[in-house]
């Protein structure tokens, strides 16, 4: 259609595709068909965008212009206005009482772009962004296993996997159409499907099993699952001696932790083993919950492991999310189709922001700021003699220096 506009849903870490066409009364908003994430799905959050640039939304709660001090002014006023006032305070305060707090809703682009202007040419190292509050334990979690903020599978390895546990995660209601993709893969080709979660979720109606585990004890719940697969055979040793170090340590404290199958079952809050699976089936027949997802587990080679805020968002995430990444390791189930540790995010470009240095303590491309040979890499490549070594103020520690002044300018 004439006039359509191909643009990108800004809510959940799904990222739609979306076009948005002219109509006779204003604008009509579908999903993108050739969109590889949604493949023209839609939710109902991404649906009803329209609805929130309605005249009735505009005039009650949008800012149409640009203000000053509460006055309408034009763009290039303001524009001029923000950059007379930003350098008004560097020259004042130094480069360092200037911050950005950025969104993972931006775009990849726009994100780079604000990471280079203020390391770069402002000169200030804070820039952090909400991100940090949803998926800080993950960066940290694959940085441990990585050695780089990686996430090594995608979402057409839901379409195609045997087996998909989902942890610390509501498809259904957070990301909606990907629990729609799942749905519909498990009718196509049988997925087995588990939810890891204390309550029964939305997500359960496709559950093939549902571990209600008690809050706080995913570690045990992974470790415990790490030493039975140790203990009988079904880790991956050749795929463990030519690509991980650290195994013979990993299995060690995780026997320590829950050295058998009723010790995991007690820290989860599980009974064992008089609690029958009420969807086990053929190979699962007899068994209690635990031991189904453990046998399961060990069974399909092609398995996920979706992890999503009810694992990062904890005082121990990232030791959640090691523990989750070290069972695909041990089977040598890591960026193979199919098959492996998948954090799903908050928003649609935590990740991308991630990628070109969008934190207080990332550069670009994944560059160390702490490292003096990539901070000279990043700043030959932008033509900056301003760049400096060293880590910004992440979110919270950004807001505290706000409060006692020692950040004087925000954007």
């Amino acid at each position: 259609m004439r006039g359509e506009v191909k643009t990108t849903c800004p809510y959940c870490g799904v990222g739609c595709g979306l076009i948005v066409s002219p109509t006779r009364d204003g604008w009509a908003v579908g999903g993108d068909p050739d969109h590889p994430a949604n493949r023209g799905r839609l939710c109902s959050k991404g649906a009803a965008l329209i609805d929130t640039i309605t005249a009735e939304m505009k005039r009650d709660f949008r800012l149409l212009k640009p203000e000053i001090d509460g006055k309408t002014v034009d763009w290039p006023t303001a524009t001029q206005e923000t950059a007379d006032r930003l350098r008004a305070t560097i020259q004042k305060h130094g480069p360092k009482s200037v911050a950005f707090y950025v969104s993972g809703q931006l775009l990849t682009e726009d994100y780079y772009i604000a990471n280079k202007l203020i390391k770069g040419f402002i000169g200030s190292p804070h820039i952090d962004t909400n991100s940090r509050l949803c998926m800080a334990s993950t960066v940290v979690g694959h940085k441990r296993a990585f050695g780089a903020d990686v996430v090594p599978g995608c979402y057409e390895d839901l379409e195609i996997a045997d087996l998909v546990v989902l942890t610390g995660s509501n498809l259904a209601w957070c990301h909606p159409v990907l629990n729609q993709r799942l749905r519909a893969a498990r009718e196509k080709h049988g997925t087995k499907i588990v939810v890891i979660d204390p309550r029964k979720t939305a997500s359960c109606d496709i559950a093939d099993l549902h571990l209600p585990i008690k809050p706080g004890s995913d570690v045990a719940l992974f470790n415990g699952l790490l030493a039975w697969l140790d203990q009988n055979g079904h880790c991956d040793l050749q795929y463990v001696a030519r690509h991980v170090s650290g195994y013979e340590t990993a299995v060690a404290e995780a026997r320590a932790d829950c050295p058998d199958i009723e010790s995991t079952a007690k820290k989860c809050g599980l009974d064992y083993p008089s609690e029958i699976s009420e969807y086990a089936d053929h190979d699962g027949s007899g068994l209690g919950k635990l031991e189904t997802f453990f046998n399961w587990f060990a069974a399909f080679d092609r398995t996920v492991t979706v992890f999503s805020q009810g694992v990062n968002q904890s005082s121990s995430g990232s030791d959640k999310v090691n523990a989750i990444i070290n069972t695909h390791l041990a089977t040598g189930r890591v960026g193979k189709p199919g098959s492996s540790p998948f954090s799903v995010t908050g928003q649609p470009n935590a990740m991308g922001g991630r990628e070109v240095g969008g934190l207080a303590n990332q550069l670009a491309a994944h560059m160390d700021p702490n490292d003096v040979n990539d901070v000279d890499r990043v700043r030959r490549f932008w033509k900056s003699d301003i760049l400096e070594p060293g880590e910004g103020y992440k979110a919270v520690d950004m807001f505290r220096a706000i409060e006692r002044g020692e950040i004087k300018a925000v954007w």
